[in-house]
């Protein structure tokens, strides 16, 4: 074997006798043998020298990596190392060519073998490493989820998300050490949940069903006003429409929302995907922590709050595929400090309410192009004893595209 190359072993809950002779060679083969202290006690003795991760193991990785990279390296994964694993990991920092991945059957697959749920219809959650609010955004009406549990108390905490979201009737099933002589299964509903898994390798299954007092939230753009905590500081509906089409996320995309307010804009460019990153900029401490608890309550806790005034708290910030200005827009500087950080085929999207912001953008559309559109948007209230129609504040949307050189 290539001494550069690294091998990563699958391994299940049914440790060596679960192993394909494949994998059983590789490991035997091996000089060194990295994974955790449970992964390795799977590994029958032999000469190859066992190294335990450190913890915290991702600072340390690229040097263990670099120690012993002439000798034949195997390591020890759980189940399928390319799903939520090592392997994933091991990728983005050797390189794809360096790795020779031998997957075990995963979790999720497991869990839906037991179940008879088709996997390609089943949505996965980890909270391994993440907050228990990203499960928020997975549950809807009929949705069968699969949530990696973090620990004994994962079902837990997940009956009890459940349940605040008024899905307390959700069929629960919770499945541990899958696939060894200890396996277990246990039934429940979400609003009767209070038991620990039987081991921390837990699968928690969930059958979501809403109750009378659900309100499900759907992943188009344009959720209701209401479903952000605010101070009136939001973009309002049927704006954050357009203005969420005309930003335009794809998936892995990362988005700077500059002069968040309640973080609407980029609390929606996240749920578009699970993989679009979002940046709240917002100068107000008291809103600045408003975001983070909007964005948690939405199934996107991952989204970063930069508690700042733009343009200096822009700085250092990783380069953005889009960015949205609303609010700030005459400070001087901003817009042209967004515009330099954005990438080549980057969107900018800029939202005026006031004569003097409305300048502003018509006088940046000379300079970069682009399409301005007013929107005026209004409502029926009553009016005497009738109805009537009152306007709220017209917006002018300016969008540009910055050319990819």
């Amino acid at each position: 074997m290539d001494a550069r190359v690294i091998t990563v072993v699958g391994v299940g809950a049914d440790g060596w006798d679960g192993l394909a002779e494949g994998s059983r060679a590789a490991l035997r083969a091996a000089g060194v043998l990295l994974g955790g202290a449970r992964h390795l006690a799977l590994v029958p003795d032999g000469p190859a020298e066992r190294v335990p991760w450190p913890s915290p193991l991702l600072p340390a990785l690229p040097g263990l990596i670099e120690r012993y990279e002439a000798r034949s390296i195997a390591v020890l994964a759980s189940g399928d190392p390319m799903f939520y694993g090592i392997g994933s990991t091991l990728a983005e920092l050797v390189g794809p060519r360096r790795l020779r991945v031998l997957p075990h059957p995963s979790s999720a697959s497991l869990a839906c073998a037991r179940l008879g749920w088709p996997l390609e219809r089943v949505e996965v959650v980890s909270l391994v490493g993440r907050p228990a609010e990203t499960l928020n955004a997975a549950v809807a009406p009929g949705r069968r989820v699969l949530v990696l549990g973090a620990g004994r108390q994962a079902p837990a905490v997940v009956a009890a998300l459940l349940t605040g979201r008024g899905f307390g009737p959700s069929r629960m099933t919770v499945l541990c050490d899958l696939g060894a002589e200890t396996e277990t299964a246990a039934h429940g509903v979400a609003s009767h949940w209070t038991d620990p898994a039987a081991s921390a390798l837990a699968v928690v299954a969930v059958e979501c069903v809403p109750g009378p007092d659900a309100a499900p939230l759907p992943r188009a753009a344009g959720l209701p006003d209401d479903a952000f905590e605010h101070d009136g500081q939001i973009t309002k509906r049927e704006v954050r429409a357009v203005t969420l089409s005309r930003l335009g996320p794809l998936p892995g995309e990362l988005l700077w929302d500059v002069g968040a307010g309640s973080g609407s804009v980029a609390i929606e460019w996240a749920r578009a995907h699970p993989s679009c990153a979002a940046v709240a900029v917002e100068s107000r401490p008291e809103r600045a922590e408003r975001i983070g608890r909007n964005a948690g309550a939405l199934g996107v806790p991952g989204v970063r709050v930069v508690a700042g005034r733009a343009p200096d708290a822009l700085e250092g910030l990783p380069p953005p595929d889009a960015v949205f200005v609303g609010g700030g827009l005459t400070v001087p500087g901003l817009l042209e400090r967004c515009w330099d950080a954005l990438r080549p085929g980057g969107r900018l999207v800029a939202n005026a309410v006031t004569l003097e912001s409305e300048a502003r953008v018509a006088e940046l559309r000379r300079t970069h192009g682009g399409e301005l559109v007013r929107l005026g948007v209004e409502r029926a209230a009553p009016l005497g004893g009738f109805t009537g129609w009152r306007p709220a504040m017209p917006v002018t949307v300016w969008t540009t595209r910055k050319d990819i050189l």
